[in-house]
């Protein structure tokens, strides 16, 4: 997991290829003003998905992991909180899609993070985290990356 700001997002580039045009397209200056759903960056490798969320916080945020995608999270109108799992999950409570590339775990979170507006989360592949833990909507993007 990395927290930094869009403005840092360089010095992680290097750890995978994908990442720079995702960034990028972060930083469109009309990011905020896009239809929810997913918007194709390169095909179905990359792609972010813009979503207003109406969030119940922790208690509503479900604790999820990908086997393909890296996530970063990048939330436009208010800070968002996202819960952090550094040992691996071992209650499944809805098992792998293959097709979403998700799975759900009832375990419990090792820490919680705030991401202000204009900084980013990332989650790598096996990494459990528990995203949308505010109250209240929350407007974001989640680029989706292929590894």
């Amino acid at each position: 997991m990395i927290l930094d700001r869009l403005e840092n997002a360089e010095k992680y580039f290097a750890l995978h290829q994908r990442l720079a045009p995702g960034f990028e397209f972060l930083r469109r200056p009309d990011l905020s003003s896009l239809t929810d759903g997913n918007h194709q960056i390169d095909g179905q490798r990359i792609y972010v998905h813009m979503r207003h969320w109406q969030v119940k916080g922790r208690a509503g945020s479900k604790v999820e992991m990908h086997r393909n995608h890296i996530d970063i999270h990048f939330p436009i109108s208010r800070w968002e909180e996202i819960g952090w799992k550094s040992q691996p999950c071992k209650q499944v409570s809805k098992t792998y899609d293959p097709q979403k590339d998700i799975e759900f775990f009832a375990d419990p979170i090792d820490s919680w993070i705030t991401v202000p507006v204009g900084s980013f989360a990332i989650f790598f592949p096996q990494e459990a985290h528990a995203p949308e833990a505010v109250e209240g909507e929350l407007h974001k993007g989640t680029v989706k990356i292929l590894v």
